[in-house]
């Protein structure tokens, strides 16, 4: 499985983004795609995740009312969009797919979301 993330970008305080990331390969074999992030100077840290069947979410309560992940198995896509944006969510975020609950075996490459206030 192939991960493409893209949709990154400067924006302010307060803002909305959305990230994509289009997953390629053998997609039928993932249980769930989710998103993660890292801050500089910081360890990686959950944001997201949905299963590809069903469509079962899950959020830390750091995002929780303001991001949100959808999919559109159709498109091999997963989407996270992201409002009310805070300079604490400026990050490298990453998205991931596993095939197995709680696991994550492939990565996709980093896409830089600043947010300036």
């Amino acid at each position: 499985v192939q991960l493409q993330a893209s949709g990154g970008g400067l924006v302010q305080t307060g803002d909305s983004l959305r990230l994509s990331c289009a997953a390629s390969g053998r997609t039928s074999s993932i249980y769930a795609l989710g998103w993660f992030r890292q801050a500089p100077g910081k360890e990686r840290e959950f944001v997201a995740r949905v299963t590809r069947s069903g469509g079962s979410t899950s959020y830390p309560n750091s995002v929780k009312g303001r991001f949100t992940i959808s999919r559109d198995n159709a498109k091999n896509t997963v989407y996270l969009q992201m409002n009310s944006l805070k300079a604490e969510d400026t990050a490298v975020y990453r998205c991931a797919a596993g095939v197995t609950p709680g696991n994550w075996h492939y990565w996709g490459q980093g896409t830089l979301v600043t947010v300036s206030s």
